[in-house]
């Protein structure tokens, strides 16, 4: 599956897995921390990237993996849009928005380049 020998090796989900990092620790400041609704569903969402990154390699050939990878980039998209709802509420700093934000769309952008490339070698 694209050279790849585990999911390890795909520098997409290494950076998912910072990306689910960062979410981690700025959702455990004590405002963020209140909103349980707001920092589970950011969690939740930044776990979804990586776990479906790697899902997706575990799975039956490059349709299955493009498949889930493309449910990894959606749940990279939701994560920035619960960063500005974060922002919104002043859980976070605009620089730590601009982080997530930033890590978010470089997630996406390589998962974007890993689902074209599986398309092309169908």
């Amino acid at each position: 599956m694209g050279g790849f020998h585990a999911f390890e090796d795909i520098q997409a989900w290494g950076r998912a897995r910072e990306l689910a990092r960062q979410v981690y620790l700025v959702s455990n400041t004590d405002d963020f921390r209140r909103d349980y609704g707001l920092r589970d569903q950011i969690r939740r969402a930044s776990v979804s990237v990586i776990s479906n990154i790697a899902e997706g390699f575990e799975r039956d050939g490059n349709t299955e993996f493009a498949r889930f990878l493309t449910m990894a980039k959606g749940s990279s998209g939701e994560v920035r849009a619960q960063v500005y709802i974060a922002l919104d509420q002043g859980y976070i700093s605009q620089d730590q928005a601009q982080k997530l934000i930033s890590l978010a769309q470089e997630v996406s952008r390589m998962i974007a380049g890993l689902i074209a490339y599986l398309r092309s070698h169908h």
